[in-house]
């Protein structure tokens, strides 16, 4: 079974979360979401959340993709946890996906990963990307580097994840029942 992980910290952008776990989960993937904080996680539009488990416990385990959800005070606290950082060099190293949407692609260009390669981002943070080729499109693969722009695009990011983890078979099935546009 494919695992994905999606990471949760205070300010995150519900969309950009909660849109890849339910296609994700809809195409069979074993999806879990990891607090970077104890208990409710406040997200930026105030929607309180608990996630699947903490990300102390999850730091250790192996999955197929790490994704982080955007949003500017979500991304900052992406910026700050060692144990993001961790992970997310971890996963990269191994070859597995790393996913980021919004402003979260911010967090790999600090980490250097993206340095050379392609992304794109919420139109507000593009002057952090200064190490990337920078694109507009709404969802860019480079690699194992996969980003995407903002709310707007969180289900076009979804069905890309789809599309790596189980082929596009899996994504017209998905989406046979969503009519997402894409």
């Amino acid at each position: 079974m494919k695992r994905v992980l999606v990471i949760l910290a205070p300010g995150f952008e519900e969309v950009e979360a909660f849109g890849p776990v339910d296609i994700l989960r809809r195409a069979g993937a074993d999806v879990l979401t990891a607090g970077t904080v104890d208990g409710v996680i406040v997200g930026r539009n105030d929607i309180k959340v608990l996630a699947d488990e903490s990300l102390d416990r999850a730091v250790e385990d192996d999955f197929d993709i790490i994704i982080l959800p955007g949003g500017a005070v979500g991304t900052e606290n992406l910026k700050v946890d060692e144990r993001v950082t961790r992970i997310v060099e971890h996963h990269y190293s191994e070859g597995k996906y790393v996913a980021a949407i919004c402003a979260a692609p911010t967090v790999l260009s600090n980490l250097g990963i993206t340095a050379g390669k392609k992304v794109t981002s919420h139109p507000s943070v593009i002057n952090e990307l200064v190490h990337e080729k920078y694109s507009e499109e709404r969802v860019v693969v480079d690699g194992n580097i996969i980003t995407s722009r903002g709310p707007g695009t969180a289900l076009e990011f979804a069905f890309k994840l789809v599309e790596l983890l189980f082929g596009k078979e899996k994504v017209e099935e998905i989406n046979a029942g969503v009519l997402a546009k894409l």
